[in-house]
């Protein structure tokens, strides 16, 4: 189905600036005519593309589209770099699914490298982003999967290590007996959110039990290495993120030596490999000083 590119441009100018008004503002239009260009695009397309709320969001059908307009956007401008006499390339959008512990360690880095694209990144578990890119909702994913997803390249990018963490105030409170299946099913557990499974998995790697301890879930990197530091909780840190804390004693390992070690992928379409090959040698290049080789 060919779709005007007037019309995508309309449709990624709402989602990125939350409104009709401010689309009508970044592309220089009436609030109607931003109005009338997503009507035609929706009867076109057969389904309802953006939520009227505020600020607007896209279905599931407008996520799809979006991400479909970014890719347009992006093979343009490596179009533009390639060919010679043309005027500069526009910025350009990178919609990413990464996990929010890569964001509060290691990968800015990586976004700093990439001048002259805008950066919309979308927060997923390391064990689910992939899920984002089979739906077509980005252009890429930082994922624990190894396997290829149809279609997709992979590249192995390293490990990032979590150590088991807690305030020694905590861990004196609640680990006095030692750290064992008994003290951790009743111990306060810290965790992400639902899908976060870190502290599952560390708690099989280090006692052999299937546990549910008492869980605080703290959607936040920097929010859950807070929580340990001041007792809330004890949870999987990223060492990066908390190496300072456990060099000055304000967070301690449950025990010692036992960290849990998350393998990340980049998984990106074939298709799009090319236009996003300066993304692949950016995440490369800031894997290798922010994590762990592959195993």
């Amino acid at each position: 189905m060919s779709v005007p590119s007037d019309h995508l441009a309309t449709l990624s100018a709402i989602l990125h600036t939350g409104s009709f008004e401010g689309a009508a503002r970044h592309l220089g239009l009436t609030q109607s005519a931003v109005s009338q260009r997503l009507k035609a695009l929706e009867s076109r397309i057969g389904a309802q593309l953006i939520h009227r709320t505020t600020p607007c969001t896209a279905t599931a059908a407008g996520e799809r589209l979006a991400a479909h307009a970014d890719q347009v956007a992006l093979l343009e401008s490596r179009l533009t770099r390639d060919l010679a006499g043309l005027a500069p390339a526009p910025q350009t959008r990178l919609r990413l699914a990464i996990n929010a512990d890569s964001l509060a360690t290691w990968l800015p880095d990586a976004l700093a490298q990439l001048t002259g694209h805008l950066f919309d990144l979308v927060i997923e578990d390391q064990d689910s982003a992939h899920d984002r890119l089979t739906r077509g909702e980005v252009l890429g994913a930082l994922t624990s999967r190894a396997a290829p997803l149809p279609g997709c390249a992979v590249t192995p990018l390293g490990r990032l290590r979590y150590i088991a963490t807690a305030s020694p105030a905590f861990i004196a409170r609640h680990f006095s007996a030692g750290v064992t299946a008994e003290t951790l099913a009743t111990a306060p557990m810290l965790q992400f959110d639902s899908r976060d499974q870190l502290q599952h998995r560390w708690i099989i790697q280090a006692t052999g039990a299937m546990l549910t301890p008492p869980c605080h879930r703290l959607p936040s990197s920097e929010g859950f290495a807070t929580a340990a530091r001041l007792g809330l909780g004890w949870g999987m840190n990223p060492e990066p993120l908390v190496a300072q804390d456990l060099a000055h004693g304000t967070l301690r390992a449950l025990i010692p030596d036992t960290p849990l070690d998350t393998p990340l992928y980049w998984q990106s379409s074939r298709l799009m490999g090319t236009a996003l090959q300066p993304v692949t040698r950016a995440l490369r290049r800031a894997a290798r000083i922010g994590l762990l080789p592959p195993e």
